[in-house]
């Protein structure tokens, strides 16, 4: 079955995914291979005090998104910006296909699906209409 609409929830230790349409889910879970670490940082030198993520991480991110046509980004940190830059640099298209990054905390999954839920019945409102 398709799965058109897709939410990520992530931040820098994992991501969920949902793909869905108006009957199904199809969910995914994955695990960050080098977790975020807060590195101290010191008097003098460059630098944030903090690593970039794994590239292979938002890989696999995206791979999971493969075939939805709309998408949402939402999370508590950083990673999600880090992602969508990863997304403008490798895979512009699907950047275009992301409507939407939020800041949102830990949900449980059955609060993440039915914020991504309303918030796709919105979107679809707001699209122009197919010509018949």
């Amino acid at each position: 079955m398709s799965h058109s609409h897709a939410i990520v929830w992530m931040d820098s230790k994992e991501a969920r995914i949902f793909r869905f349409n108006a009957s199904d889910v199809e969910k995914a879970h994955i695990q960050a291979h080098n977790p975020f670490r807060q590195i101290h940082h010191k008097a003098g030198v460059i630098g944030a005090g903090h690593m970039e993520l794994d590239a292979a991480f938002f890989d696999h991110i995206l791979e999971g998104l493969q075939g939805a046509t709309e998408w949402l980004l939402v999370g508590p940190s950083t990673a999600k910006l880090q992602l969508v830059k990863h997304l403008e640099a490798h895979k512009p298209e699907l950047r275009r296909s992301l409507v939407g990054t939020e800041t949102m905390d830990h949900p449980t999954d059955g609060e993440l699906l039915d914020h991504a839920r309303r918030a796709f019945k919105a979107i679809d409102r707001m699209l122009p209409n197919s010509p018949a």
